[in-house]
């Protein structure tokens, strides 16, 4: 990724890691619902965040980050399903779990400031 922006970066490379993440799981395990529902969040995350850096308002910054926020914590949620339905081993979903939580505390502080800005 090209740019030295952490949030655009880190997005970016968790969103890779994601469709990565979501290949195996429908070429190895043959899941495709939920690898589906992973894929679309987790490479939202950084939909959103683009979305935000290149918004033409404060305003606009302050929605995308705050979608992007949104789609890191339903991430959350389909990683969680996964890891129980026994689909990710403890480590893989730990590691995966501790970028979408680092992403997830970047764009909390991100969107509290930036609202109180507002």
């Amino acid at each position: 990724m090209m740019s030295e922006n952490p949030i655009v970066s880190k997005s970016f490379a968790f969103a890779l890691r994601t469709v990565k993440l979501c290949r195996i799981l429908a070429d190895e395990h043959k899941e495709y619902t939920l690898s589906r529902e992973l894929l679309s969040s987790g490479t939202n995350i950084g939909r959103y965040v683009k979305a935000a850096v290149s918004g033409e308002s404060r305003d606009s910054f302050v929605q995308n980050m705050g979608k992007a926020l949104q789609q890191a914590d339903i991430t959350e949620y389909w990683l969680q399903l996964i890891s129980f339905a026994q689909l990710l081993n403890e480590n893989e979903y730990e590691s995966i779990e501790r970028d979408r939580k680092e992403l997830a505390k970047m764009l909390t502080n991100i969107v509290k400031t930036s609202r109180g800005k507002l």
